[in-house]
């Protein structure tokens, strides 16, 4: 896809999904939001898709729901105002953490609500140093929605993720890494490379493998030790089987680099 508000290209074996409402600070519209959802659903469903990286253009990542749509929405029927939490945005954040391969998060700019859930929702992130990240949503009179109150709590602790949700203060990469957020931290012009560089990395490497752990990490906070541990050995038991497992133990043994075909 070209020319619309998400941009879809390939780049070898990964996809990158890029916001394109750099005029608008890539702020979430319906448009927009259909459109992400559209081309997420292609790359979670496209085999040859390995990595996908997700970014904004221009100088944001993403300042979250477009404000003005959402106070016409309010004026128009406020009772469904907020019908896209569950119809547009909750799938968004689903697709992004459970499709069975990694996703990175290229956070070039703003990256505030919505667009901050957007970035926990996926895998791994790299970080502008400049970029400004925020939850947003108390200062507007609202609470989290798109995973937040999950995602950030998991990634930098309760008692931080309560500051950072009631003050809704803005804060920095390097407070983000500090804190918890993982994510690599360079220069602006850098973003772009990095996060191609890290999603091309991932998509050579044993993506069965990986959507194993993605989905080994998601539920570990809903199991018990023992669940824990019976999951873990189910899913080597399958991986065992795979050509890739076969391949890089003898790739070990034979001191080489290991080829992965993500089967």
């Amino acid at each position: 896809m070209s020319g619309g508000a998400v941009l879809l290209e390939r780049d070898g074996a990964a996809a990158v999904v890029t916001i394109n409402r750099p005029e608008r600070r890539n702020a979430l519209d319906g448009k927009t939001k259909t459109e992400l959802r559209g081309a997420l659903e292609d790359v979670a469903g496209d085999d040859a898709v390995r990595a996908v990286l997700l970014t904004g253009a221009g100088g944001a990542f993403c300042a979250g729901q477009d404000l003005a749509e959402h106070a016409a929405a309010l004026r128009a029927d406020p009772a469904h105002a907020f019908d896209t939490v569950e119809e547009d945005y909750a799938p968004v954040v689903r697709l992004l953490a459970t499709m069975g391969k990694p996703v990175v998060a290229a956070v070039n700019g703003t990256c505030v609500g919505a667009g901050l859930a957007l970035a926990l929702a996926c895998d791994l992130r790299v970080l502008a140093e400049d970029a400004v990240l925020g939850t947003a949503f108390a200062a507007i009179g609202l609470t989290c929605d798109s995973g937040l109150s999950a995602t950030l709590t998991r990634a930098v602790g309760e008692a931080r993720a309560r500051e950072l949700v009631l003050l809704a203060e803005p804060f920095s990469a390097q407070q983000a890494v500090a804190w918890g957020i993982s994510g690599q931290v360079v220069p602006r012009e850098e973003v772009g490379a990095a996060g191609r560089a890290l999603a091309a990395r991932l998509a050579a490497g044993p993506t069965a493998a990986y959507a194993a752990s993605k989905r080994l990490i998601a539920q570990s906070w809903e199991r018990d030790l023992g669940a824990t541990l019976a999951a873990e050995a189910q899913a080597q038991a399958r991986l065992g089987l795979s050509g890739d497992h076969a391949a890089a133990v003898e790739a070990f043994l034979a001191k080489r680099r290991p080829t992965f075909e993500g089967r």
